[in-house]
Order: C-alpha cells, then structure tokens, then sequence
C-alpha cells in the first residue's frame, strides 16, 4: 500500500493512526508529498491534490480520510476494530463526524489567516472559531475516554493535539477538562507519538 500525507494533515494522521493500531503499518509506505505543488504522484491518486490518499497493493485508489480508515480498519493484522460491527458503528461514526466538522472548521480558519491581512474576513473566522467552539462543548459533553479505543475517539484526539499547533493562541483547553485529559493520554500511546505534526 502506498499512503500519500503531509505530516501537518490532521486527515492524514487518522489514518496514519489506524495504521498503527490495526497492525498494518509494515505492509504501508508513507509518502509524503507536497499538495500545494500539485506533486504528480498525488494528482494521479487524487485529482483534487489532496492528502490523505491511500493506493491498495491492487491499485485501487481511496480518497477521503473516513473512508480510508473504515478499509483499513476492515483489513487490520492486530487490536481491535476500531469501528464496530452492526448498528454499534453510528455512533463511533457520528462522533468522527462530529470531530471532523471541527477540524473543518479549524482548517477553514488556517486557510483565512494564510491570506494577506487586508483580505481576511473578521466575519468568516468568528463564524468558523464559533462552530469550532460549539464543536468542541458537545465533544466535552460526551465525557470520552482512550480506553476502548475507536474512530471516533482518535479523532478527536487528532483535533485537539491540531489545534494545539495550528492555533496555538486559540485556548480551547479552558472549560474542558474531560477533552484535556482525552488529549493527555491519546497522546502517550505509541500510535499518536509516531504521528505528532510538525
């Protein structure tokens, strides 16, 4: 297998996660491209040149991070589904779309302050801090834990530890301690440690 990421994609750190944790790891080689530069090995995996991308050992091309992770979580050599069976799986499923709508709302953010400053929108960057906002209480709320393990607790793991270094100004821990604690030990176990963005 061949997965295309960038060390700073919060998208491609849950799958590099599932990698991990699902045992499949050696079988993978991480390829780490540049989206922005339109890296032709990324644009023939992925039109759009974005990360993650994950070509199988038969070729077959899988976009999309949620997606990636449910095939991989399918085909995993060791642990435990990260995804359960049946009608177990919506709301493991629910709660990684849940932190993935606050990832998107925290990329949409970095993407604003990349511009030049007269072109920033104060409006769009409080709507996107308020959605993330609103985000991370309902996170809080659900009292998760590491242990089990699933999806939907990685990725929120993924989003607070992105936020940390994307917006590092943006104090998220405040009225949140169950996230805080959450991030605290997601962060020790080897899977995360291996896939800290920088």
């Amino acid at each position: 297998m061949k997965l295309y990421i960038t060390d700073p994609s919060p998208y491609a750190r849950k799958c590099r996660i599932v990698l991990r944790e699902r045992g499949l790891i050696d079988g993978c080689e991480e390829i780490r491209v540049d989206p922005y530069a339109s890296d032709p090995a990324l644009v023939t995996a992925n039109p759009v040149a974005q990360v993650p991308s994950l070509v199988t050992d038969e070729g077959t091309v899988i976009n999309d991070s949620p997606l990636i992770c449910a095939w991989l979580d399918a085909r995993g050599r060791s642990g435990s589904h990260l995804i359960p069976a049946g009608d177990s799986q919506w709301p493991v499923r629910s709660l990684e779309a849940l932190a993935d709508a606050g990832l998107e709302m925290g990329v949409k953010w970095v993407l604003e302050k990349r511009r030049p400053e007269a072109e920033r929108s104060p409006t769009w960057i409080a709507r996107w801090q308020t959605g993330l906002g609103r985000v991370l209480d309902q996170l809080e709320a659900q009292g998760l834990r590491a242990d089990p393990l699933d999806l939907g607790v990685i990725t929120t793991g993924v989003l607070v530890s992105w936020l940390d270094f994307r917006h590092p100004e943006y104090d998220w821990k405040n009225g949140r301690p169950s996230l805080e604690i959450l991030q605290s030990d997601l962060e020790a176990r080897p899977s995360f440690a291996a896939t800290t963005p920088r």
